[in-house]
């Protein structure tokens, strides 16, 4: 019979109070446990951290001699981004007059080539026209 009382408690799914839990329970217990304390550490951490934040930003102008300090840095800072606003800006508008000039330049080249080219035919259709009246009068009138 005690090999059947051995055999009858081994099925049996719930322990005496006194045991201690499974590996596999604890486990769980543990997890949870862990998911439990963060729900409350994150925001808590969040809070902390926002605090800080908002103290650090704020701690420099409560005080007259470091608001002076944080007011000479916040214009020199906008100093120098104006510095290199004018510096991108003067250099896009040097290379646009540039571009202009150069463009000028071609244009006017091209220009003067078709005015030469117009003169030229001008000069030849002159001395065509010249020589074609010349040619002309010496047949109508061949006494004059």
């Amino acid at each position: 019979m005690a090999a059947t009382t051995a055999t009858s408690s081994k099925s049996k799914t719930t322990k005496p109070a006194g045991e201690a839990p499974s590996a596999k329970t604890e486990t769980r217990i543990g997890y949870i446990r862990q998911t439990g304390e963060r729900a409350v550490d994150v925001p808590v951490g969040a809070v902390l951290t926002a605090r800080e934040r908002i103290n650090g930003a704020v701690e420099p102008w409560t005080k007259s001699e470091t608001r002076g300090r944080e007011l000479r840095g916040l214009r020199r800072q906008v100093k120098g981004e104006l510095d290199r606003f004018e510096r991108r800006g003067g250099q896009a508008r040097r290379k646009a007059t540039d571009r202009v000039l150069a463009t000028g330049n071609r244009v006017g080249e091209r220009v003067r080539s078709v005015e030469s080219t117009v003169q030229q035919s001008r000069d030849r259709l002159g001395d065509g026209l010249k020589k074609a009246q010349g040619t002309v009068r010496g047949r109508v009138s061949p006494d004059a």
